[in-house]
């Protein structure tokens, strides 16, 4: 895996190229592309499928798709799938119907939305995976997401980090959580934390006290709060009746404050508990010193790299490229361009946090 040096990471390849998500060896930037986009008129319709409300940045994006392609002029038809991926694959074909020039979609489970893409495809569109890869179908041109592999890099030393913190040395208690199986990105998160955690768990530092320790028995269906809580309430019962629990592997932070919840109602003492996306209420709890860490995938810049693409295949021009390698979706490895996401703890949030005009309130 790029720019690691820990032996499992040769694994985790190896299980993202089983799971559709594969990543290579390197990363280069090109501008190799699958859509040979002829220009359109600047006001033609934009779609955007995006998935379910399950986090603050998702509803960030919506605003700011809407608003931003706007201004750039052209014709924007924003919407959310909150009844489910039915709802997802017919809002994207409405969207075909309507004649949208480029289709942008975030999707609930990348795997079911073939024919509706195939659809987009017959008919011109360009489809571009934002945030999530859309799997099993030629019919995507581009993606555009953070590097998901370092993000789960990044949470897994940030584990690492504040155990050390916490206790000079271990064996350390750990318990591990993924996000929902149909997210094409959650096994991606796991995997990166993975390549850095498996081997301390293989040495003892680090023991996994329920002995879950497979991505299939730590998913978190539709990413929801309520489900993480009700796990990590059987857990603490299960395995931490007397026994200390030191740290936690979140991949969000919606998670990240429902496990935090199960522990204090426990009346056990918060243990490192990781997150990501830099949650209003996360950022808080760090800097209240509960939550650990969470990651900075600026929405914003993510929403702008989008709209930028959209913009240059307006054109007829070939979008910024970062990576040919690396996102196979099972049938084409898809053309990225990919944004490097920053870990936060309480010690560089302000510094992480200081052109964020809501965020940087927050950290002093």
């Amino acid at each position: 895996m790029r720019r690691l040096v820990i032996p499992v990471a040769l694994a985790a390849a190896a299980a993202l190229a089983l799971s559709g998500c594969g990543r290579a060896d390197d990363t280069s930037t090109s501008s190799g592309s699958s859509s040979g986009g002829e220009k359109f008129p600047k006001n033609s319709l934009i779609g955007v499928s995006l998935p379910q409300k399950t986090s603050e940045n998702w509803v960030l994006a919506e605003n700011l798709f809407k608003t931003d392609l706007a201004s750039a002029g052209f014709q924007a038809d924003v919407q959310f799938a909150n009844g489910g991926v039915g709802e997802q694959q017919n809002q994207i074909q409405s969207m075909v119907t309507k004649g949208a020039k480029v289709i942008v979609v975030g999707a609930i489970d990348g795997s079911q939305l073939g024919t509706q893409l195939k659809a987009a495809k017959d008919a011109g569109a360009v489809v571009i995976a934002y945030d999530r890869l859309v799997k099993n179908t030629d019919a995507v041109n581009y993606y555009v997401a953070y590097d998901n592999f370092k993000v789960g890099v990044l949470q897994g030393n940030a584990l690492l980090e504040g155990l050390a913190k916490k206790k000079a040395s271990g064996p350390y208690n750990i318990e591990l959580f993924a996000g929902s199986p149909d997210d094409a990105n959650a096994q991606v998160f796991f995997d990166g934390a993975m390549s850095v955690l498996q081997p301390k768990i293989d040495d003892g530092t680090l023991k996994v006290v329920s002995g879950q320790t497979k991505f299939n028995q730590v998913v978190t269906q539709g990413w929801k709060a309520e489900n993480a809580q009700k796990r990590m309430d059987t857990l603490i019962s299960a395995n931490y009746s007397s026994a200390a629990i030191d740290g936690v592997l979140s991949p969000n932070d919606t998670l990240a404050r429902a496990i935090i919840t199960s522990v204090k109602a426990a009346s056990k003492p918060v243990p490192v508990v990781t997150g990501q996306d830099s949650e209003v209420e996360s950022v808080k709890s760090i800097m209240a010193g509960e939550q650990y860490s969470t990651i900075n995938k600026d929405t914003r810049n993510l929403v702008k790299a989008t709209i930028d693409m959209v913009k240059a295949i307006q054109a007829g021009q070939e979008p910024k490229i970062t990576d040919t390698k690396q996102y196979n979706n099972g049938v084409k490895v898809v053309p990225a361009n990919l944004l490097d996401p920053v870990i936060v703890t309480k010690d560089n949030a302000k510094e992480a946090y200081a052109n964020d005009p809501t965020l940087s309130k927050l950290t002093g």
